[in-house]
């Protein structure tokens, strides 16, 4: 087929119902587009056809994980340019773009070409998605046995390769930055971890709950700096082999326990101080109530609870709010994100006085940033630790999670809350944040 780059320029066009902001180059290498922009390379028409079985994000998607697209030029500017049409994130309800992409299809004019572009003869059979896609469990979401199994899919892939992207603080949560330019990831997310120390007034001897602790970052730093014992729980095998490690090497397993636990699992006697660090994406919205709920049994009356969270933007209508495709295949299985005012209410429905929210959302746009320079820069290792198609998983989700932070379409917050006592005394300074001092 000749020219095949400016045809699907054209069909794109039709379908979208606007100019297409990048080039494409075809796999009979003809190219088409504005000059200058990023390249939308697709080799091969397997990536069409994705297309056609599953319009929009995830027809992209397994493309991309397959290797069947690529982008040549700035992978940010290029998924800016196209998230207006099809890679909208945190946004609701189904795409109206895949509505129009249907409604396209059925005309006859635009289906002879789609036809003779994917050179279809007979009935036309859907490619398999890539392996590394998630098949979650039927059934009703976050039970205990589908929790584990989503936390498995996204966390057991090779401490190996994590350190590669996260570096040595090995820490999976947004960072705290000083200074984008000076800072190094390191500094900033130790900077981040001794911010929640300070918030939750950890003092020697205390005992600290880490919902979430992923490879002991944070009970370690709380344990060495600020003399507590902690208890570290995680889902993951791997993330709790490796955290056992970490805490054995640094002389503190009298300090430190890793537990292989569920929050709901645990009956322990009330700790003085939970942290709750990028693990509340897990829950999902019919389990948030009970997730508050337990935690605020789990605590001292006195006790604070530092709630590290991703947020999307509130929606007029809610109950339009679905799961990112993308995400929900490739990266977190049943992850759901909330708006800050709902955590914030559930919270306080729980019986948690709510103390302070501090909003970071540009903080975790410069820590993906950094995890995709980290990926780029060990590519070929980081394929050889898990697969080429799971490197190329993380590398998109973190790029354009960046991209979306950047631009306000998701957010993430610190929401400090006590179990404030009958006294009212909540035992926190007199002058907001003088943990910052």
């Amino acid at each position: 087929m000749a020219d095949a780059a400016g045809r699907l320029t054209k069909l794109a066009e039709e379908v979208l119902g606007a100019p297409l902001p990048v080039r494409i180059r075809a796999w009979d290498r003809s190219e088409s587009g504005p000059p200058g922009a990023p390249t939308l390379v697709i080799r091969n028409r397997r990536a069409l056809r994705r297309l056609v079985f599953k319009p929009g994000e995830l027809g992209l998607a397994r493309a991309w994980v397959a290797g069947d697209i690529d982008v040549e030029g700035d992978l940010y500017e290029a998924l800016d340019l196209l998230a207006g049409l099809i890679w909208e994130r945190g946004t609701a309800a189904p795409k109206p773009q895949r509505a129009a992409v249907l409604r396209a299809l059925a005309r006859p004019e635009i289906r002879a070409a789609a036809k003779e572009l994917l050179s279809l003869g007979g009935l036309p059979i859907p490619p398999a998605p890539p392996a590394e896609e998630a098949r979650p469990r039927r059934g009703p979401l976050h039970t205990l046995l589908r929790d584990r199994a989503a936390i498995s899919h996204h966390y057991d892939v090779g401490n190996d390769f994590y350190e590669l992207v996260l570096g040595p603080s090995m820490v999976y949560s947004c960072a705290y930055w000083e200074n984008a330019e000076d800072s190094t990831l390191e500094e900033a997310q130790r900077d981040k971890l001794d911010l929640i120390c300070r918030k939750l007034g950890l003092q020697e001897g205390q005992r600290l709950l880490d919902v979430g602790c992923g490879w002991g970052s944070m009970v370690l730093h709380a344990a060495r700096e600020y003399g507590v014992r902690a208890v570290g729980i995680t889902l993951s095998e791997e993330q709790a082999a490796y955290a056992r490690k970490r805490v054995a090497e640094a002389g503190l397993t009298d300090r430190i326990e890793i537990r292989v636990q569920d929050y709901r699992e645990i009956h322990d006697e009330p700790f003085d101080a939970i942290s709750s660090i990028g693990m509340a994406e897990h829950v999902g919205r019919a389990r948030y109530a009970d997730y508050a709920a337990d935690l605020y049994a789990l605590l001292k009356p006195g006790g604070r609870l530092l709630n590290h969270q991703i947020a999307r933007r509130p929606l007029a209508d809610e109950d339009a709010y679905h799961v990112d495709e993308f995400i929900d295949r490739y990266v977190f299985p049943d992850g759901e994100l909330a708006p800050v005012g709902r955590t914030t209410s559930a919270l306080e429905d729980a019986g948690f006085e709510v103390r302070d929210v501090e909003a970071i959302r540009e903080h975790y746009a410069l820590t993906l940033r950094r995890w995709v320079a980290n990926l780029e820069q060990h590519w070929q290792q980081a394929v050889r630790l898990t697969s080429r198609g799971r490197a190329r998983v993380w590398q998109l989700y973190m790029a354009a999670s960046a991209l979306s932070f950047e631009r306000n379409r998701i957010g993430v917050n610190q929401v400090l809350a006590v179990r404030t006592p009958q006294s009212g005394a909540a035992g926190l300074p007199l002058r907001a944040r003088a943990w910052q001092g």
